[in-house]
C-alpha cells in the first residue's frame, strides 16, 4: 500500500478487572482484538491496538478485603499476570497495555470529567444507596447483591446483571444483600455526580442507526437500552479505591470504574504516542477506523456510555465497529470463580500450544451466539481441521519437495487451483474488516482442503522419475499456496505462520497480497502440529472435575 493511502485504524480492547486469573471466556472475547491489529499491519496501515488492566472498582477492593492485602497489591498482582498470559502465552499484539493506575491515566479521567461537568453533561443529585448498620458503610456495586427483575437472576449486581446484562440502580434490586456479612441494607440519601444520558437519547438513536460495523447484538441491546428510555448514570461512588473527584469537598468519593475505565482507550493511546502530534490522526480523524472488541456485557458502556464522553470532550472519533462477542460457556455451564468451574488462561496454554486454542476459539467460539467449550470437542476439531487438513497439506507438499528437489522449484504453469487464491487475499481481508472471523479463517482453511485435493488428483509422486518438470510444477503450484497460507493465517495463528516462514527461509514476507515470488526452496521441513492424545483431554478433564492443579492463585 503506498504511504499516502495508509489508514490510521484504533483498536480497542475490553480491560479486564485485575482481581482474578483470566479464564478462557475472557480470552475469547478480546481475540479478535489481536487478529483484526495483525491484518491491519499486514496491510501497511497505521495501528494503534490498546488495552490495559482495570485496577479501580469494587471488584479488586473485595478481592483486596478477603485476601487481606491492599487494592494496589492485588491489582499489581493481577496486572503482572495478565501481561504474561495476554501477550507471553496467547501472543496478543498490544502496541500498549497498561493500567489505570498510571499518572498519566488519572490526569485523563479528570479531564474528561472536568470538561463534562462544565457542559453541564454531568451534573450533581441526591441519591439513595444502600447502607449497611452492621458494617457500616455504603454499599457500592458489587458489595451488593440480589434478584434481578427482569430475569430472576439470584446473583445480580447493584449495577449490572450478569445473566441478562441489564443495566440497574441497587434500589431495583429483589431481596438484596451486603456482600460481607449478609444483612439487609437499608437505603440511606447522599449525593453523586451523574452522567445525563437521558438528555443523548437522540444522538445515541442517530449513531445506532447510522452504524454499519456493529454487531448484531450490540445494535439490538442498544436499542433495547433506548426503547426503555435512558436514565442518568452515578459516575461517582463512596469508596477510598478510585481516581480522585477533581473538584473540593468530594474526598470520600472517588470516580465509579466505569467512567474511569473507558477513559483508558484514550489514555492508553495518549501514553503509547508519547503525546505525539500521531494522537489526532487517530482521535481526531474522520477518517480514522475505531474498533471496540469486548464481552456482550460491555456493550452499554462502549454504545452508550463511552460516544457520550467522546462528544462531551470534544468530538473525539465515534465507535466504527462494534466486536462484541455473545458468552463461551464450559460443558453447557457458566464459567464460575467460586466454583472453580473455569479454564484459566495462564494453565491451559502450559498444556497445549496458544495456537490450537486461538484456532478453537475463532472456529468454535461465541462470535455470533453463545458457544460451549467443550474438551472431547477441541480435541476432534484440532486433529482433524488443524492438523488434518492444513498441517498435512503442508507436510505433504514440503516433505516431497525436500526429498526430490533439493536444490528447489519453479512455477512454469499456473494452475487453477492458485488463480482461486488471489481472490482469497481481497475477500478474506474484507470479512476480517467486518469482524466475520469464523466465516474469514474458514477460508483460509479451504486453500488446504482444495490443495489436499489437487496434490490428490495431480500426484505428483508418481511423475517424479519419469516426467520430473510436470512433478515440479504440480508441488510449486503447492509451495505458492503454501506461502499464501503464510500471510493469510498469520493473523489467527502467528506461530504456525512463523513455522511455515522457517521452512521456507521465508522470513520477509510481511504484506497483505499475493505474492510474486515462484522459485520455492525448502530450507528444512518441520512437523508444524503435534496430535492432541486421548490421554491428554482425559487429564484437563480430571483437574476440571475435582483435581488441584486447576486452582486459581
Amino acid at each position: 500500500m503506498n504511504k499516502q493511502h495508509k489508514r490510521y485504524i484504533f483498536i480497542g480492547a475490553a480491560w479486564p478487572y485485575a482481581n482474578a486469573p483470566l479464564h478462557l471466556g475472557h480470552i475469547a472475547s478480546l481475540l479478535p482484538a489481536d487478529i483484526i491489529a495483525r491484518y491491519y499491519r499486514l496491510k501497511g496501515d497505521n495501528v494503534l491496538f490498546v488495552s490495559g488492566s482495570d485496577c479501580h472498582g469494587t471488584p479488586i477492593v473485595l478481592a483486596a478485603e478477603k485476601e487481606k492485602k491492599s487494592p494496589d497489591e492485588i491489582a499489581q498482582f493481577y496486572h503482572k499476570e495478565f501481561k504474561k498470559t495476554l501477550i507471553d502465552s496467547f501472543d496478543f499484539s498490544y502496541d500498549n497495555y497498561t493500567t489505570t493506575l498510571t499518572e498519566n491515566h488519572t490526569k485523563v479521567v479528570q479531564e474528561f470529567f472536568t470538561k463534562l461537568y462544565k457542559k453541564k453533561d454531568i451534573e450533581i443529585k441526591k441519591q439513595k444507596l444502600p447502607f449497611c448498620s452492621n458494617c457500616q458503610r455504603f454499599l457500592p456495586d458489587r458489595y451488593i447483591e440480589g434478584k434481578c427483575p427482569k430475569c430472576g437472576f439470584e446473583s445480580a449486581r447493584g449495577d449490572q446483571c450478569d445473566q441478562c446484562g441489564q443495566m440497574l440502580d441497587p434500589e431495583d434490586l429483589i431481596d438484596p444483600k451486603c456482600q460481607i456479612c449478609n444483612s439487609t441494607p437499608i437505603f440511606k440519601e447522599t449525593e453523586h455526580f451523574f452522567l445525563k444520558l437521558s438528555q443523548k437519547e437522540k444522538f445515541i438513536k442517530d449513531l445506532v442507526n447510522s452504524s454499519s460495523g456493529w454487531r448484531k447484538n450490540a445494535i439490538g441491546f442498544t436499542n433495547k437500552l433506548l426503547n426503555e428510555g435512558l436514565k442518568d448514570r452515578a459516575i461517582t461512588r463512596d469508596t477510598s479505591w478510585g481516581v480522585d473527584i477533581p473538584l473540593g469537598g468530594y474526598e470520600n468519593k472517588k470516580i465509579y470504574v466505569w467512567f474511569d475505565a473507558v477513559c483508558g482507550y484514550y489514555s492508553a493511546s495518549l501514553e503509547a504516542l508519547n503525546k505525539t502530534d500521531e494522537l489526532g490522526k487517530y482521535w481526531e480523524n474522520s477518517e480514522a477506523r475505531h474498533y471496540y472488541v469486548h464481552g456482550k456485557d460491555n456493550i452499554p458502556f462502549h454504545t452508550i456510555i463511552w460516544p457520550i464522553m467522546l462528544k462531551g470532550f470534544g468530538n473525539l472519533k465515534l465507535p466504527d465497529y462494534i466486536v462484541s462477542s455473545e458468552y463461551l460457556t464450559l460443558e453447557n455451564k457458566q464459567f464460575s470463580k467460586s466454583r472453580d468451574w473455569a479454564i484459566w488462561a495462564k494453565d491451559i496454554t502450559c498444556d497445549f500450544d496458544s495456537d490450537y486454542l486461538r484456532f478453537y476459539l475463532i472456529l468454535n467460539g461465541p462470535e455470533t451466539s453463545d458457544s460451549d467449550f467443550d474438551f472431547y470437542d477441541f480435541q476432534s476439531r484440532i486433529n482433524s481441521e488443524l492438523i488434518g487438513n492444513f498441517g498435512n497439506f503442508i507436510n505433504r507438499t514440503t516433505q516431497l519437495i525436500e526429498k526430490n528437489f533439493k536444490n528447489g522449484i519453479e512455477i512454469n504453469q499456473k494452475s487453477q487451483y492458485l488463480q482461486t487464491i488471489e481472490e482469497i487475499f481481497e475477500s478474506t481481508g474484507k470479512l476480517i474488516e467486518e469482524g466475520n472471523l469464523r466465516e474469514a479463517l474458514k477460508q483460509v482453511l479451504k486453500i488446504a482442503e482444495d490443495g489436499n485435493k489437487y496434490l490428490s488428483q495431480q500426484e505428483p509422486w508418481k511423475k517424479i522419475k519419469d516426467h520430473p518438470q510436470s512433478a515440479q510444477n504440480i508441488l510449486a503450484n503447492c509451495a505458492k499456496a503454501i506461502i499464501c497460507l503464510q500471510t493469510l493465517i498469520s493473523p489467527f495463528l502467528p506461530k504456525s505462520s512463523q513455522k511455515i516462514a522457517n521452512i521456507f527461509d521465508n522470513n520477509n514476507r510481511s504484506t497483505w497480497q499475493y505474492p510474486d515470488q515462484e522459485k520455492f526452496l525448502v530450507k528444512k521441513t518441520e512437523i508444524i502440529f503435534q496430535k492432541i492424545e486421548k490421554e491428554q483431554i482425559e487429564a484437563q478433564i480430571t483437574k476440571l472435575k475435582g483435581g488441584t492443579e486447576n486452582k486459581q492463585v
